[in-house]
Parts: C-alpha cells; sequence; structure tokens
C-alpha cells in the first residue's frame, strides 16, 4: 500500500487522530490517553454514534474513497508511436500535415439499434435523490446539454419530492422535481446526448417509467442493480419529523424510526438532529429481469440500459450474459470505491470488486461471449474517473466493447465551482484563484463565447455559469483525449485498443491482461533487429 490509511480519523467524517503514531489496521492511536478532548471517530461516535457513518456535512460534500488499492488505472500507461495512423477518413493519408491532434474524433454513440450520438465519450453519474443534486440541477443538466452528453437523473427523485401526488393505487400523477429535471435539459438539448432516469425497487413500485415517458416521452430508462460506492439502497438525511414521517409514509426505511415516540422526544430535545431515509434493497432474479425488459419494451421505450456495481465475479457474469440476452442498449459497470453525495464512508473504503479489476475481468468475459458468436452489450466504465488518460485507458482496456465512461464527483464539481463563482461575482467577493482570469463572466470562462454562439448572446444570462463550468470541463477532457490519440496514432475512437497500453508492474499485467512494459512490442522490436 502507499498511502497511510486512517479508519479511525479522517476529513471526509470530520474527524482526526490526536497521536503521530497510529496502529495500521484499527486506526486508534498508539497511545490513547484518558482525558483526551478529541477528535477521532471513536471519540465523537461516542455522543454522536451513527451519524459517523457518513461523510459529512450532508447536502454539502460529495465523498470518494481513498483507499490505495494494490493496483489502479495509474499503473497503466499509454503507448505513443512514431508511425502508422488509426481511424482516419478514408483516402486520407498519415502524414505530418494531415495527422494533426485537431482532427480526432471523440465522438461516440450507444444503443442497440437507435444509437445515441454523444460529442465525448463521457457521461453523467446517476444525479439522485441527494441534496448535493437537487440545489444543483439546473447547472449540471444544462451544462452536461450543451456538452453534447447524457445526463443520469438517479433513483429516488420522485418518492422523496415534497410535491409528489400519487393515484389510488399508489403510481405517480405529479413530480414537479421530476419535471423541472428533465425540462432543464431538454430546453437546451442540441441532438447529442439523452436524459434517461434510473429506477430502482422504490422507482418501480411508484410507476416512476410509466410517468416520465407518458408525460416526458423519454426515450431511455435505466435499471440500476447497484453502484460502485456501496453495496445498499439509496440513502439521503432530512431535518424534519413530518418530512420523515412522511416518506416512512410512502414506504421508505426511515431510521430512527420516527414514528417511534422515543425517538420524536429525542428530536425534539435536539439529540437527534436528522433522520436517514434508505431504499430497499434489489434483489435479481433471471427470469424476472427478462421479464421486466419486456415490460418496458412493451410501455414504449426505445432503449433500456443497466448499471451494476462492485459485485463479485458472479453478479459481474449475469450482467453481460443476461444484458446481451435482453439486449440492454447500455450496461454501466461501476468499480469500487466510487463517489456519492451519501454512502456509509467505511463500506465505501472496504466493499467491492476495484474499479480495475472488475473492468479487467469484464473485458475479459466480454470477449468470451464475443467468441461464443454471442453479441455484447455496449458497456460503459465507471469508478473513480476524473480526467482524460482515465477516457483513453478504460476505453483501451475495455476495447472493442467500451463506448463511453461515466464520471460522477469529477462532472459535478465544475458545475458547483460555476455556481459559486456566481455567488463570488454576485457579492464582489472573488477569490485570488478566479480573480487574476477577469471579474466577469466572459472573461473568466474561457468557453463563455462557445457557449453564447450555441444558445445566442441574448440566452446567456438565462445560462447558469455552472453549466458554462460543466462545458469547459467537458472541452478539457475533449482536447486532452485528442492530444492522447494523437500521440497513439488513433483518430477515431474505434481505433483505440488494447494494444495501445502497458502495464508499469508485473501485478497490474496479472490482473489486467495488458503486457508488462518490457515485454510491449518486444517482438516486434526483436524482429527489427533481427531483420
Amino acid at each position: 500500500m502507499g498511502n497511510l490509511q486512517r479508519p479511525n480519523g479522517t476529513d471526509v467524517t470530520l474527524t482526526k487522530n490526536r497521536s503521530r503514531d497510529i496502529a495500521p489496521q484499527s486506526g486508534l492511536c498508539s497511545r490513547c490517553v484518558d482525558g483526551c478532548i478529541g477528535n477521532c471517530e471513536v471519540f465523537k461516535a461516542t455522543f454522536r454514534g451513527h451519524e459517523l457513518i457518513y461523510p459529512g456535512p450532508f447536502g454539502n460534500v460529495t465523498a470518494g474513497g481513498d483507499k490505495d488499492y494494490p493496483v489502479d488505472y495509474s499503473h497503466l500507461n499509454i503507448h505513443g508511436y512514431a508511425l502508422g495512423g488509426g481511424g482516419l477518413p478514408e483516402g486520407v493519408p498519415a502524414n505530418p500535415d494531415t495527422c494533426r491532434f485537431p482532427v480526432v474524433n471523440t465522438e461516440t454513440a450507444y444503443g442497440w439499434d437507435k444509437k445515441v450520438r454523444m460529442s465525448a465519450p463521457v457521461f453523467t453519474g446517476a444525479l439522485g435523490s441527494t441534496e448535493v443534486a437537487r440545489k444543483n440541477w439546473e447547472h449540471f443538466a444544462v451544462g452536461a446539454a450543451l456538452a453534447g452528453i447524457t445526463c443520469v437523473c438517479g433513483e429516488n427523485v420522485c418518492g422523496i419530492d415534497p410535491g409528489l401526488q400519487l393515484d389510488g393505487n399508489g403510481k405517480v400523477t405529479l413530480a414537479p422535481d421530476m419535471d423541472r429535471r428533465i425540462a432543464s435539459y431538454k430546453k437546451y438539448h442540441r441532438g447529442l446526448g439523452e436524459i434517461l432516469v434510473q429506477m430502482n425497487v422504490e422507482d418501480t413500485r411508484l410507476g416512476v417509467a410509466e410517468y416520465v415517458l407518458d408525460k416526458h416521452g423519454l426515450d431511455t430508462i435505466e435499471l440500476k442493480w447497484g453502484q460502485g460506492a456501496k453495496c445498499i439502497g439509496g440513502e439521503i438525511k432530512v431535518d424534519s419529523l413530518e418530512r420523515a414521517l412522511d416518506l416512512q409514509k410512502r414506504g421508505y426505511i426511515v431510521t430512527p424510526d420516527p414514528s417511534n415516540p422515543i425517538n420524536q422526544a429525542a428530536f425534539k430535545s435536539g439529540a437527534i438532529k436528522e433522520f436517514e431515509r434508505h431504499s430497499r434493497l434489489g434483489f435479481v432474479e433471471e427470469d424476472s429481469f427478462y421479464a421486466e425488459c419486456d415490460r418496458l419494451r412493451g410501455l414504449g421505450f426505445k432503449r433500456i440500459t443497466l448499471k451494476t456495481g462492485a459485485y463479485g465475479l458472479r453478479e459481474l457474469a449475469m450482467a453481460l450474459k443476461w444484458s446481451s440476452k435482453a439486449k440492454i442498449d447500455l450496461l454501466t459497470i461501476d468499480g469500487a470505491p466510487g463517489g456519492t453525495g451519501m454512502s456509509p464512508w467505511r463500506m465505501m473504503q472496504e466493499w467491492g470488486v476495484p474499479a480495475i479489476y472488475l473492468h479487467s475481468a469484464a473485458a475479459e468475459f466480454a470477449a468470451k461471449l464475443a467468441a461464443k458468436g454471442e453479441r455484447v452489450p455496449e458497456l460503459a466504465f465507471a469508478g473513480g474517473f476524473s480526467t482524460e488518460d482515465h477516457i483513453f485507458k478504460s476505453l483501451a482496456l475495455g476495447a472493442p466493447f467500451v463506448k463511453a465512461i461515466c464520471m460522477g464527483r469529477a462532472l459535478m464539481i465544475p458545475g458547483m465551482v460555476g455556481k459559486n463563482i456566481a455567488a463570488w461575482l454576485s457579492n464582489g467577493d472573488l477569490p485570488k484563484t478566479v480573480s487574476e482570469f477577469g471579474s466577469t463572466p466572459e472573461e473568466t470562462f474561457v468557453c463563455w463565447e462557445q457557449v453564447a454562439d450555441l444558445v445566442g448572446r441574448t440566452e446567456m444570462p438565462k445560462i447558469p455559469l455552472g453549466a458554462v463550468g460543466i462545458y469547459s470541463y467537458v472541452n478539457k477532457l475533449q482536447v486532452g483525449l485528442q492530444q492522447l490519440m494523437a500521440g497513439a496514432r488513433c483518430f477515431n475512437l474505434s481505433a483505440i485498443g488494447r494494444k495501445d497500453l502497458m502495464s508499469l508492474t508485473r501485478e497490474c499485467a496479472d490482473v489486467t491482461g495488458i503486457p508488462y512494459v518490457m515485454d510491449s512490442y518486444r517482438e516486434e522490436a526483436e524482429a527489427i533487429l533481427n531483420g
């Protein structure tokens, strides 16, 4: 392992050890003193209990696991070549005048029959019922629409909506927050990407699929088996007893039980400050999975996608095989540790198969299905990605099956930064990190004029600056990816392959099946030397 892991004191839970020396496994101070005033997790959990399970403060942070795994994507490097050119348009010769990096095509598409095109091989993580997603939605959705990428509206959005209305059978008839979310994306959609809605157990029971299809005409619905950050259902916190009781009446698991008089008294006295809302666990069965896919297609959905989490090899094989048989349009495989608006921190650290291990197995299993003549579902990889080299490496590792990667926190951060820049500009207190580039949006955002060209200058006052931020970040990913692809002589995404990677350690080679750096292209080198 690299960095020392401190399970008893971490910034994520707003705790820290007093002692300089820490017992490596327990995270306890080597010398624990009676009379210590804190603030390790054991100390703080003494009086705040289960609250210490989660990153905080809720609603204002996204969290990602920081466990240092034996092998990760940094243990792969990208090959560059001095000859050749893959993916060039027909009739275009490979020479310095034609093979310039700005001509590299980063467009991708997914779907069995009705392809969804995107300007770049990246889309958002599931932005669901967490407070971070709710209050920043316009920034996220408008930014994704303008950037030409898919935006995933996550689970439980209808179920927690204060304005939710149900019919006598418990099915959604009105969900104002869902309406707002879909409208925000559609208003600035420019023909690239799409908005799709994700469903868990609760959403299925509420009839969310029927609602978003009948009212909004969405083409795609996503089923969810899990995510890389946790192996339990979605969670949020609420700071109102009345709200907690309402969510409990809707069928959610709410802890501590808000209907218990003891917990009500504790809330009124101030000891309990928040309640947690949890979703039920999903249980997957092959025939019912096919039946649900048939039902959703029967309703009128053109595409069905599936998101699965960091489960072991059995569940991975199930996801691939069943998705193949059910003609799933895109299977997103999310490895640990993942990132989230709210997940149990130790679960995020210690549960699940890490991304590169899971993705390597997915590539292996997909190749086995293809060798048998079975059509492999188009894949997307997720799990801690944030940069253009991550995109290249994951596309190459999973080639030719991986069409895009899912970015969670990395695509949320620009939305929040842009939103905050707007507030700082309004208040006249821009931090130096921003003010060195200007004092107006036009000066500050390098892509402001590009967005204005898309929507028109008169529309720009209506565009949230967080959306401009996401557009700018996707622009950075695209240009960086173009440079990496040009160096690897790949001028469109289909030209990227496993041949373009090397493993920096023997252990990475063993996990990924990508040749060790001193073995990669050795046969070709020896042939040249012996020629």
